[in-house]
């Protein structure tokens, strides 16, 4: 349904971006008051990745992701917009054409601007950066697993978003009239795109960050919730974690709701200028996750909980981006480690080199040297290697 209802929005709204280029008919034109500034858009990232895993090698070309987008005003003061995905194939719920954003905000004032519907978390710098302008092959591994991309909760792809209710603002400009300071709060269902809640429990997440320069941003970011489930379960006991046994022998089962907590905080800074980029975060979680990954109703409906890979992550990145030709060319680097449970032991360490080239605005060719340092595989070092073409319309 949901779906349907997208397909519809892109197509009306095409139609009404037509009609608006005419402009002719005064009826046509009262109408368009009401619904204005139509812009259909989109992008494409095709990919070719090599990756030198002992035990995994793979090489292949990837549809990376495609997104169609529509947005406009209603009545001026409120902003739409309504994305759908396309990415892989359609066998799980994952990677199956889906929306991603639904969404309407009120920005009457820059001060304070009230958002709904299905759209970005406000948890850390990098989780709203458009994929091309991001600058690598994807976001940080802490970002991916700790911000909603491939959630360690066991939640389906969710691109970083949720469904909600969200405050944000620019406040206290200087005499230029630059804003020193933004703030973001959040309501949401905790479960991630396209789904009810499901222990009627809401995330709030928010993040504030100052600008005592132009390019600086320096913000901390708080996040607390919870991901549920509704299936089967082992029984454990609630200190060792360890299976109750029944009379025979076997551990005991149980069908009903399991939750995991979310309790995060993300500390970032970066400073953008003259074509330059450097950014930093950390990113620390306290919170299990379950066994599997929702990417089928079978995931869904498993509701065991792993414990054994412990309730905490943490993991950081830093990054450079430096122009070599204004606007068009730029050489590149980024250092990402992740640490699973929370410790050393589980480190995944990347280490990234890279240059991407701007045939125009709309197309960017990249490509990305990695060695990987994975304290959890026999095999501890492989490389890899990532091109992508990204085509915007």
């Amino acid at each position: 349904m949901k779906q349907k209802l997208l397909w519809t929005l892109l197509l009306v709204g095409f139609t009404l971006q037509a009609e608006a280029q005419t402009g002719k008919n005064p009826t046509e034109e009262k109408k368009l008051t009401l619904v204005s500034d139509l812009k259909l858009s989109g992008f494409i990232l095709s990919q070719y990745q090599y990756s030198g895993q002992h035990g995994a090698h793979s090489n292949s070309f990837n549809i990376r992701m495609a997104r169609l987008s529509l947005e406009g005003r209603i009545l001026r003061d409120f902003f739409w917009k309504t994305q759908v995905q396309f990415n892989g194939n359609t066998a799980t719920l994952g990677q199956s054409p889906r929306v991603v954003d639904l969404f309407a905000e009120w920005q009457k004032y820059k001060t304070l601007r009230v958002k709904f519907g299905q759209f970005k978390r406000p948890f850390t710098f990098e989780n709203p950066l458009h994929p091309i302008d991001q600058g690598f092959m994807s976001v940080s591994q802490s970002v991916t697993k700790l911000s909603g991309f491939a959630d360690r909760t066991g939640e389906h792809a969710s691109n970083g978003r949720d469904l909600g209710l969200q405050v944000q603002g620019d406040v206290l400009p200087n005499s230029q009239g630059r804003a020193l300071l933004h703030y973001q709060v959040g309501v949401y269902n905790g479960q991630g795109i396209n789904v009810k809640d499901v222990d009627q429990r809401k995330d709030v997440i928010g993040g504030v960050w100052v600008m005592p320069i132009k390019g600086l941003r320096l913000g901390v970011f708080g996040w607390r919730g919870s991901y549920s489930r509704t299936g089967s379960y082992t029984i454990v006991h609630p200190t060792t974690h360890q299976p109750v046994l029944d009379g025979s022998g076997n551990p005991q089962t149980a069908k009903g709701t399991q939750t995991v907590e979310k309790k995060r905080y993300a500390i970032s800074g970066e400073y953008v200028a003259n074509g330059w980029t450097f950014r930093s975060e950390y990113i620390s979680s306290k919170g299990y996750g379950f066994k599997t990954t929702y990417n089928t109703k079978a995931d869904l409906q498993d509701a065991n909980i792993n414990y054994a890979l412990g309730d905490r992550a943490n993991g950081y990145y830093a990054l450079v981006i430096m122009p070599m030709m204004k606007k068009q060319m730029h050489l590149k680097a980024r250092l990402d480690r992740y640490c699973a449970d929370g410790s050393s032991v589980t480190a995944k360490t990347m280490y990234e080199l890279g240059a991407d080239y701007e045939l125009t605005r709309n197309l960017k060719f990249s490509a990305e040297y990695v060695l990987v340092h994975d304290k959890m595989l026999e095999h501890q070092n492989y490389q890899m290697l990532d091109f992508q073409i990204g085509l915007r319309f």
